[in-house]
């Protein structure tokens, strides 16, 4: 068992408990923190509390997280990217096209299906299907994630993302032509009333921030760089979409029509933090994909 703890502050004040611990780790469901709190592993100051408790500025939230049940995950020697690897952590640069981890109907061909090949000393804190993930990028989405590899490892990285000193730079091609060449969108996201499959910019959503500064212009297509402060499922394709921006080739969020490139043109192309163990500031940098390239020099030679 593994006990991780934190801090409740200010703007979280008057939140129930299993929502703002949702928010501090977006990897826990509301479901499974409710869970938590049923079975007393979870408690604030030392003492347990129900699901209905409203935190305090100060509370300190101690979870005392379950250990993992063995993995039914298959390891498959599939062929990883991988940009850096010691003990504690590796960083990886996921393709386009494959699923971040293992989900009922998508059990194999996943990262993680190919991590439990690569190696076996992964972080278990996050559960039976994610071990070692600290955080996601979408099936479409390609470009860099860091993995813990021991639970120390993964305890340090995700307070790094909860105090928002990780670094997270993203290319991406939008629709539309974006005149001034910088600005920040701070709009709270969660689930779309009317799509529950969708996020939304609501007003009782979880607060998302994301810099974004214009690289090229196309025309009709803007070339952005997204830089984000927080870390919300779908952030920058709903942030984009929200100020009249939608990435090019998005299913979920973009126009129908838009260019054919089989998912959103999103790409992880920098990621930075301090490494666990040495404390020493990491940074990565990736190249863009060949068919993004590709695209890029097509609109070029269009304009």
């Amino acid at each position: 068992m593994t006990q991780v703890t934190y801090t409740i502050e200010e703007q979280q004040q008057g939140e129930r408990i299993d929502k703002a611990l949702s928010s501090i780790q977006s990897e826990w469901s509301r479901t499974q923190i409710g869970n938590w709190i049923s079975e007393g592993v979870i408690k604030v100051n030392g003492d347990a509390v129900k699901a209905k408790y409203k935190v305090k500025a100060g509370d300190i939230i101690a979870i005392d997280v379950p250990e993992v049940e063995e993995l039914d995950v298959v390891p498959e020697d599939l062929a990883l990217d991988i940009v850096y690897e010691d003990a504690h952590v590796l960083v990886v640069n996921k393709p386009k096209g494959m699923v971040v981890h293992p989900a009922p109907g998508h059990m194999g061909g996943t990262l993680v299906n190919g991590l439990m090949y690569h190696c076996k000393d992964l972080s278990g804190i996050n559960g039976v299907l994610r071990p070692g993930i600290v955080h996601r990028i979408d099936k479409d989405t390609s470009g860099l994630l860091m993995v813990a590899k021991n639970d120390t490892a993964h305890e340090s990285l995700v307070n790094q993302l909860v105090n928002k000193t990780v670094t997270r730079k993203y290319i991406a091609l939008v629709h539309g032509h974006i005149a001034h060449d910088k600005g920040t969108i701070d709009a709270p996201i969660g689930r779309d009333q009317k799509d529950r499959q969708k996020q939304a910019v609501v007003d009782n959503g979880k607060h998302a921030v994301t810099h974004f500064q214009v690289v090229e212009r196309f025309g009709d297509y803007t070339l952005v760089e997204c830089r984000l402060e927080t870390g919300r499922t779908h952030q920058i394709r709903v942030h984009m979409n929200y100020i009249g921006f939608p990435l090019v080739g998005d299913p979920k969020y973009g126009p129908k029509k838009t260019i054919d490139f089989g998912g959103q043109v999103l790409h992880a192309a920098t990621l930075g933090f301090d490494h666990p163990s040495s404390g020493e500031y990491l940074e990565f940098e990736t190249p863009l994909p060949a068919d993004y390239e590709q695209l890029l020099n097509d609109l070029r030679n269009r304009h």
